[in-house]
């Protein structure tokens, strides 16, 4: 009997994309009957300083994203192929380790600086391991990613794919598998395009501005009496539940509270319409779901592309204000919802739920 082949999956806390791709992806080849292991070098060489590193990146994304993308820019100028980068000498060493201990068949990466440290591992160890590289972003690519001395790159579309190319990245190293989205995607059956939208539900994942919550929600039940908004908390359950609720009481029979949930796949499928931010993950998951997008939060730099990407199918647009809000999902919703309509037959067109099964088949093949 063959042995399974042995797939370590890194990645790095640092914008739930890149956990989510590792996960989904693990789920993915475990599937097609490889063994995985998905660590996060950082976390687990140093706990306490990549904690506040994490803290510090939600708060500086989450409420001073101009500041954010002054740091995301500058990165672009950084030489990742020399050692010993600030605290990347623990994580680096826990890698190694890893792969000593591990002994993958292949490797994973979602987080664009591994590549960095395993060339550095495989030229010291004198033990090449292949390695593909899953490029959490969209269209507008950091360079840390352009850089990355990795032997393929999986990317989410064909527009990725162009921009890649047109850095003079081969053609043969960029491979077009989707965003790796959870396999359940492809079995799960999205609100279907001739619904008639009454009611209209929608779907929306505030950001931890404790203001935002109820100004954004009532601009979404006050667009039209046939909306029904779900609330998606997750981990801000605690700090936005009283804000949440007051809306609930003031729209009877029209708000449903959720805190944290792995039933994300199943409420974007159930859902007309999702209003979130711009993350890799949760604009991927809506792509997949054949769910259009509004972005009400969008970080310079790194979420740029995601909301090109949405603009360019058709599927998804920025409404940042709540005025930007109401204005949208009355139009959605004109004539008979219309440009619902027209929406939704781009996401089918597009046609993309299945990117972590794409990437295992691909990662697969290889080995």
């Amino acid at each position: 009997m063959l042995a399974k082949p042995k797939i370590l999956i890194v990645t790095a806390a640092f914008g739930e994309g890149h956990n989510s791709a590792a996960r989904n992806l693990s789920l993915a080849l475990n599937e097609q009957g490889a063994q995985t292991h998905v660590a996060d070098p950082f976390i687990l060489s140093a706990p306490h300083s990549t904690s506040a590193i994490q803290w510090g990146y939600r708060l500086v994304t989450t409420h001073f994203p101009r500041i954010w993308q002054k740091i995301y820019q500058a990165t672009d100028q950084c030489d990742l192929s020399k050692p010993n980068l600030p605290l990347s000498r623990g994580p680096e060493g826990f890698l190694q380790s890893l792969v000593e201990e591990f002994k993958p068949t292949a490797i994973v990466s979602t987080y664009p600086l591994y590549p960095y440290f395993l060339e550095r591992i495989f030229m010291e160890t004198g033990k090449k391991i292949p390695l593909s590289t899953v490029v959490t972003d969209s269209i507008e690519i950091n360079a840390s990613w352009l850089r990355a001395p990795t032997d393929y790159f999986l990317v989410s579309d064909q527009a990725t794919l162009e921009t890649m190319r047109c850095w003079g990245i081969p053609a043969h190293k960029l491979i077009d598998t989707g965003f790796p989205v959870n396999p359940s995607f492809r079995t799960l059956r999205p609100v279907p395009a001739e619904d008639p939208c009454k009611p209209f539900r929608i779907l929306y994942f505030p950001t931890p501005k404790k203001p935002y919550i109820r100004r954004h929600s009532r601009a979404l039940l006050n667009a039209s009496p046939d909306v029904e908004l779900t609330i998606v908390m997750g981990k801000s359950l605690r700090l936005l539940y009283s804000r949440a609720k007051e809306i609930k009481d003031a729209y009877p029979g029209r708000v449903r509270l959720l805190g944290w949930t792995k039933k994300v796949p199943e409420l974007l499928n159930q859902h007309h319409l999702v209003v979130g931010k711009a993350g890799g993950a949760t604009v991927h998951e809506a792509i997949a779901a054949r769910c259009p997008m509004l972005i009400h939060h969008l970080v310079p730099g790194q979420e740029e592309g995601n909301l090109k990407l949405l603009q360019q199918l058709g599927a998804g647009d920025l409404a940042e204000t709540p005025q930007d809000l109401t204005q949208s999902v009355c139009h959605i919703l004109a004539n008979n919802s219309a440009k619902w309509r027209k929406m939704k037959a781009a996401l089918i067109n597009h046609n993309r739920n299945d990117g972590a099964i794409t990437a295992a088949s691909f990662i697969l093949s290889q080995v």
